[in-house]
């Protein structure tokens, strides 16, 4: 099963709680170029950089939009790097096993989990703007900035999320398993741990903490996802599929994500039950669909079985997938 794959390499308690910490570490410092360009350019501008302590959410909007997106998903990439140089020359684990059960990545998977998102998306977007609240968007369409986005959205967004994907229903997801011989625990600590790193996005200011249902709910739908289906890819490619899409086609003044999409959301977002809905109706049926197609079975036992360490002979095989 998937979370056992990580005893067939280096899986001391010490090498996850370490790997984290780096791998967190060097994520935050990938920060420094974007906070190095809006520095500069306040200073240049004569700004006062210390209203940025106050409000950090204002780093967002110094620059413009395509760079500022480009510097941000820059800092997911060398988290990305970190993670698989960690697990590479202190695990002495390959991508491979890290993503999947099977003996190579199913590409298949991974675009259908896209797909099935990417058409949910883009369906309800369109019946939202033209028939249930036009005025809710704006139409902001150019074209020359939004090449420039797609550019940098298609090559840097995938990174983003795969960062995402690798370090918590990847890394944390084998590592906890191992360390408290459950599946239960790693499954709901990564998904609540992965809702938490969303608390300081601007639309939690705007929609007020109910919002954080959906996040930890959305980290909870990818690691069902990845225990049920014995690896990463339906959540590599869900997870790609939602930011990727969600770039180029709606931005809103209140969100994390603020670019030259098509669409421009003017409403004012209040979070309730439409908070809800994709959490208890929607990603259940995303659940049911996938369970249907991959044939899934066992649910109670891949969910909250226990961690089974296999035998000793096993164990001491270290491969280098």
């Amino acid at each position: 099963m998937f979370i056992e794959q990580a005893y067939r390499y280096l899986h001391d308690a010490w090498r996850y709680i370490v790997g984290f910490i780096v791998i967190f570490i060097v994520w935050q410092l990938g920060s420094i170029p974007l906070l190095a360009g809006v520095i500069f350019k306040l200073l240049a501008e004569g700004g006062d950089i210390t209203s940025l302590q106050e409000d950090p959410n204002q780093v967002m909007g110094v620059l413009d939009s395509n760079l500022t997106l480009f510097l941000m998903l820059l800092s997911f990439a060398i988290g990305l790097l970190a993670i698989y140089l960690w697990v590479k020359f202190v695990h002495k684990q390959g991508m491979t096993p890290l993503t999947t059960t099977r003996k190579k990545i199913d590409w298949g998977r991974f675009w259908f989990g896209f797909g099935l998102i990417a058409i949910f998306t883009i369906g309800t977007t369109l019946l939202d703007y033209f028939y249930l609240n036009p005025e809710s968007y704006e139409l902001q369409f150019k074209l020359t900035p939004f090449l420039i986005l797609a550019i940098i959205a298609i090559i840097m967004v995938p990174l983003q999320t795969s960062f995402e994907e690798y370090l918590f229903r990847g890394y944390l997801m084998q590592g906890l398993g191992v360390i408290t011989k459950t599946r239960w625990v790693p499954l709901l600590a990564t998904s609540v741990i992965f809702g938490g790193l969303h608390y300081f996005n601007p639309e939690v200011d705007k929609m007020g903490d109910i919002i954080m249902v959906f996040y930890i709910g959305t980290g909870l739908l990818l690691g069902i996802m990845t225990l049920m289906d014995e690896g990463m890819e339906l959540a590599l490619g869900f997870h790609a599929g939602n930011n990727l899409i969600a770039a180029l086609l709606v931005t809103a003044d209140w969100t994390a994500f603020k670019t030259h999409s098509i669409l421009k959301d003017v409403s004012d977002p209040t979070a309730g039950f439409d908070v809800l809905v994709p959490v208890l109706i929607i990603y259940p049926v995303f659940l049911a669909l996938m369970a249907w197609k991959y044939k899934w079975t066992g649910w109670r036992e891949k969910l909250f079985g226990e961690v089974v360490p296999p035998k000793p002979d096993v164990i001491s095989e270290i491969g280098n997938e």
